[in-house]
């Protein structure tokens, strides 16, 4: 069985996410990347993609006095099928500081295909100088799937308060549920130009448009300002997963550029290409 991962396990890189669920690939696919001698390999990132559900968790701490937390908190969504194991909320993608009184928190969490999600564990390890936390709600986004759930808590998650627990189990509120079209992941390769100054540190976005008027909303390659400064260096390629609105078979144009931010925000932009896994697998 092979196993690539390809992906950072750290929290200030990538998702945040320090563990990871891999799915095995063809043998085939392995020698593919090795031909390549380490040149632009052949990826599988749109495969792996496919074959996984990306979960966007909103995390809402209650506006009460000694609402927030220090301790380490964890989630396991629990599907028709599966479920994901402890995921520990480590990078929120909102707050430096998270679960403080009243904030909202994101993350991300990945998972193979766990089916249906049916309901949440989250809890804390109570360590910490100031462990109690109060959880107003979790809201979870599967845009792959569209479907948006509500999982409302209002309690405490403290020794000392409630009924001393530090860990729910909590199922969505289905009259908060929102439905929507699932989206579709696109690989989208970006090739920046040999020549002096070409690279950027700009927030760079791309907007895909199809028949009809159909379009994507405007999407940022980057997750953070450290991937800005890593990412579209003179003479790089740069690969992106990216889960967008279905645009339908035939891409008509594409709009990319930037926020002319950063040091040097000039981009010379040599090409783009986009892939997009079809319903058939290919």
């Amino acid at each position: 069985y092979y196993f690539p991962c390809q992906r950072w396990l750290a929290v200030e890189e990538d998702d945040g996410q320090i563990a990871r669920e891999l799915v095995p690939v063809d043998e085939a696919f392995v020698k593919k990347e090795s031909e390549n001698d380490g040149q632009s390999p052949a990826t599988l990132g749109l495969e792996q993609k496919a074959k996984s559900t990306t979960y966007t968790v909103k995390v809402k701490t209650g506006d009460k006095k000694n609402a927030g937390t220090d301790a380490n908190v964890f989630i396991i969504l629990y599907g028709s099928k599966d479920d994901t194991g402890i995921v520990s909320l480590k990078a929120s993608k909102i707050n430096k500081n998270k679960f403080e009184r009243g904030k909202v928190d994101e993350f991300t969490v990945e998972s193979v295909d766990i089916g249906d999600l049916k309901k949440i564990k989250i809890g804390h390890d109570n360590k910490g100088n100031s462990t109690g936390w109060f959880l107003e709600w979790v809201e979870i986004d599967a845009p792959s799937l569209g479907r948006c759930l509500k999982f409302p808590c209002g309690r405490w998650l403290d020794k000392s308060e409630d009924d001393g627990a530090v860990e729910r189990i909590i199922f969505p509120a289905e009259l908060q549920t929102v439905e929507y079209i699932p989206f579709v992941p696109y690989e989208i390769t970006v090739y920046t130009s040999d020549i002096f100054g070409a690279g950027t540190d700009a927030d760079v976005f791309i907007v895909l448009y199809g028949n009809d008027g159909i379009c994507t909303q405007q999407k940022s390659l980057c997750l953070n300002k450290r991937e800005q400064r890593m990412y579209f260096e003179r003479n790089s390629v740069n690969q992106f997963i990216v889960e967008l609105e279905d645009v339908g078979d035939i891409i008509e144009k594409i709009r990319i550029g930037h926020n002319g931010g950063g040091l040097n925000s000039g981009w010379h932009l040599d090409r783009v290409t986009i892939r997009r896994l079809l319903p058939n697998g290919k």
